[in-house]
């Protein structure tokens, strides 16, 4: 994992972004924060697991499903299954150790 300090490629109104095998994140101050990297982290194995482009597929298309359904795109982000393992787990720093394979399906 790499992690890169940049507020470009960052979408407005959130920190970071997770794109294997790099870490993008808006605030240097992030890179030391250890829930938020593992959130990260999370990520970059749920896309190991999908190989990468189907996981960012399947990301937007349940996207927006959730869009339909909340008719909010925040609520819709925090629902989408990847995110609700990813907040789920973040503080739980061992979580990727004992993590099953596509343990976010249990999220769907």
């Amino acid at each position: 994992m790499f992690l890169i300090v940049t507020k470009y490629l960052i979408p407005k109104g959130y920190r970071g972004l997770a794109v294997f095998p790099f870490v993008f994140v808006k605030q240097a101050l992030d890179k030391k924060n250890e829930v938020f990297v593992n959130h990260e982290r999370i990520h970059l194995r749920q896309q190991l697991e999908l190989l990468v482009v189907p996981f960012f597929l399947w990301y937007f298309l349940e996207f927006l499903v959730r869009l339909i359904q909340y008719k909010e795109m925040d609520l819709a982000y925090r629902n989408i299954s990847f995110e609700r393992e990813a907040y789920a787990n973040e503080k739980d720093i061992e979580y990727l150790n004992n993590r099953f394979l596509w343990r976010f399906l249990k999220y769907v």
